[in-house]
C-alpha cells in the first residue's frame, strides 16, 4: 500500500494501534476539506502494531486532548514537503473540558459555564482529579 507524502501538513504517529478512529472523531477530522488519510495497524518495530493519521493541511490541533487520549504519539508538522518540527506528546498538567465530572454535587454541574477542569496527580497510573471537588476522572 502507497500513501503518498504530503507537502504542508501534519502526521501523528505511534498511535496506539486501534486508537485512530477515536482521535479522528475527537479532532473533527471529517469537517476538513483537506486529505486526511488513516493507517490502521501499521507494522512497528518499536510498538508491534500502530495507527498513524496523515493530515493534508496545517491545521491547529490541541496537543492537550492527544497527549490525553494517547501519552505516547509523536507529532510531525510538516512544511514544504520537510519535517519542520517533532513534538513527543506525554500527559498533560491539566485538561480543559476533555473529561467531564461524574459528580452530581460538583459544582460543574449546577453552574453549567464553568469549564470542566482535571489535573494530573499521579503519572504513573495516569490518574486525573476535577479541580473543584477531587472527583477522580473515569481512566481513558
Amino acid at each position: 500500500m502507497i500513501i503518498g507524502p504530503i507537502t504542508d501538513g501534519i502526521v501523528l504517529d505511534h498511535i496506539t494501534a486501534g486508537k485512530a478512529m477515536e482521535i479522528y472523531q475527537i479532532l473533527g477530522l471529517d469537517k476538513l476539506d483537506c486529505t486526511v488519510a488513516i493507517i490502521k495497524n501499521a507494522d512497528s518495530v518499536k510498538m508491534g502494531k500502530k495507527d498513524i493519521l496523515k493530515i493534508g493541511e496545517l491545521i491547529d490541533i490541541d496537543l492537550d486532548v492527544l497527549g490525553y487520549i494517547d501519552p505516547g504519539i509523536t507529532v510531525n508538522i510538516i512544511k514544504n514537503g520537510v519535517k519542520a518540527k517533532r513534538l513527543h506528546l506525554e500527559l498533560p498538567e491539566r485538561v480543559t473540558n476533555v473529561i467531564h465530572c461524574r459528580n452530581p454535587r460538583c459544582i460543574t454541574s449546577i453552574e453549567q459555564e464553568l469549564p470542566h477542569t482535571f489535573k494530573l496527580v499521579d503519572r504513573a497510573t495516569g490518574t486525573y482529579r476535577c479541580i473543584y471537588c477531587e472527583t477522580k476522572a473515569k481512566h481513558k
